[in-house]
């Protein structure tokens, strides 16, 4: 009951002298409403009676003033057209704006759909074929906070298993370190290093393979191995080997890739172009065939893109090869940028997943992705181990070509100063 009713309550009571009403009434307004305290003095030191009474009195003359509102101008025809054309303007603005806004609500939500849609398309047509092994990887975040990535590019092919396969590619990626641009160490495959449980004077490729043939686990011997020579740890890891990553790529930049392809002299004599093992098109017990690639700016596929990072003929070797998967990888990483991909790369990234074997999350890798291309860092910072000028040509423990590292503390030191600066 509102409370002008409960004074016209209270009025009619009063009129028909209903004294058990006009009680109750009066209890009850006592609880609500505060007499002015100079009467409530007053009347308190009198008899209750009179003290209730004035009380009665003073609510009736203070509800009668609510019967008495101001008289409100009568408006012209000429106004009340007037407000009536505006209230039905301000009633139109209202349903209009509540119509785009639907509008926008219903295009975002379509636009989760899609990407959704393709996401999950990109990772079912990925397994259609054999998902590759899952390592077992006991990743630890790096001393600065930052969760770096251990890549590894192996030569397995499609007919070999996984413990016949060699890492060719060993890489850290950093994209969430202190400085919050991507960071890139490369570590050549013959650097001499100590593989624990293992031993000394072994490539450091070797550790993928051997830990490769003990249950899956040459990712992880990789990161202890890291870990032990070069104070290095990597929370998670992704493995792709040449079928993997040509389709990753062919999915990603449908119209390939842009690079500048560059080789040293091959025999002392510049080139213009070079034959490159076409690992891709390999076939058990045959030879393997050949692919010309040209010196210059070109668009490559995954294919082509695979070849030219894996090659080391020319007079730098494993140098080259080297720079050129640095060059590769900064090019994904800046190419991946471009607005006409950003509807593919749902579907794209679907793909990644399905074709690569790694612990990334999910979360992680679609936030890494979305940095990277809202980034406003141009290029990656890239390092490559071992540095110039601290190693010297040396042997294995089986008798093969290898670099052994003269001064690892000091490339330790240098490493981290990389990784934080």
């Amino acid at each position: 009951m509102s409370r002008m009713e409960r004074y016209k309550g209270l009025r009619n009571d009063i009129k028909k002298g209903n004294v058990e009403v006009e009680k109750k009434k009066k209890n009850h307004f006592r609880r609500e409403r505060t007499p002015k305290v100079r009467e409530e003095e007053f009347y308190q030191n009198s008899n209750q009676p009179m003290y209730e009474e004035y009380q009665e009195y003073q609510e009736y003359q203070e509800y009668q003033g609510y019967q008495q509102l101001p008289p409100q101008p009568k408006l012209s025809l000429k106004e009340q057209k007037r407000q009536k054309k505006q209230a039905k303007k301000y009633k139109k603005n209202g349903k209009k704006k509540r119509h785009i806004f639907r509008w926008i609500l219903l295009i975002l939500l379509l636009i989760v759909v899609i990407i959704v849609g393709r996401f999950v398309l990109g990772i079912n047509q990925a397994m259609k074929g054999e998902k590759p092994p899952t390592e077992n990887f006991a990743g630890v975040v790096s001393s600065n906070g930052a969760n770096n990535i251990l890549i590894l590019g192996t030569d397995q092919r499609d007919y070999q298993n996984s413990g016949e396969a060699r890492s060719d590619s060993i890489m850290v990626l950093q994209l969430d370190g202190p400085s919050k641009r991507p960071k890139l160490i490369s570590f050549m495959r013959d650097t001499l290093v100590m593989i624990p449980d293992v031993g000394s004077d072994q490539k450091i490729n070797n550790a993928f393979t051997i830990g490769e043939q003990n249950e899956n686990q040459g990712a992880e011997l990789m990161r202890q191995t890291l870990k032990a020579n070069f104070g290095i740890d990597c929370k998670y890891y992704a493995m792709v080997n040449f079928n993997s990553f040509a389709k990753v790529i062919d999915g990603l930049f449908p119209s390939g890739v842009e690079i500048d392809a560059q080789f040293a002299t091959v025999d002392g004599q510049s080139v213009t172009s070079v034959e490159v093992p076409d690992d891709l098109n390999k076939k058990e017990g045959q030879p393997t065939p050949q692919q010309t690639i040209h010196v210059g700016k070109q668009k490559m596929d995954g294919r082509t893109l695979l070849n030219y990072a894996r090659f080391r003929h020319d007079d730098e070797n494993d140098f080259g090869r080297v720079k050129r998967q640095q060059q590769v990888l900064t090019a994904i990483m800046q190419q991946v940028k471009n607005p006409a991909l950003l509807f593919n790369a749902p579907y794209a990234l679907g793909q990644v997943i399905g074709y690569t074997s790694t612990d990334v999350p999910n979360t992680f890798m679609t936030s890494a992705m979305w940095n990277i291309i809202t980034g406003k860092e141009k290029g990656v910072d890239k390092m490559s181990i071992p540095i110039k000028d601290t190693y010297v040509s040396a042997y294995d423990i089986y008798g093969g070509q290898a670099l052994e590292i003269v001064d690892m503390e000091g490339t330790k030191a240098r490493i981290q100063e990389f990784l934080n600066n």
